[in-house]
């Protein structure tokens, strides 16, 4: 049985993209775990410079990107700009 290494995690405020945040979601159903387990497996492989998924879960990753209408790459990093929504606006 593997070692458990035990851990304190905290309750954050992250902004995220809108579609992204669907694509995260659904993939983190898909997979049958929660959205924080997720996005730490996928941060611990970006760390170590290995790519944290299999090609059937990449495959099942395009057709959530298609479902959620997420049209953009990883060309989109670091040229994301935020719209602010003037209707709610006083």
């Amino acid at each position: 049985m593997p070692k458990k290494i035990m851990v304190q995690r905290t309750q954050t405020g992250v902004r995220i993209e809108t579609r992204m945040l669907k694509v995260l979601k659904g993939l983190a159903e898909y997979l049958d775990m929660s959205l924080g387990d997720l996005l730490e497996g996928i941060t611990l492989h970006a760390f170590a410079g290995i790519a944290p998924f299999e090609p059937a879960t990449r495959k099942k990753i395009e057709q959530l990107k298609a479902v959620y209408g997420m049209d953009y790459g990883v060309e989109a990093s670091h040229k994301m700009h935020e719209v602010h929504d003037r209707s709610s606006e006083s």
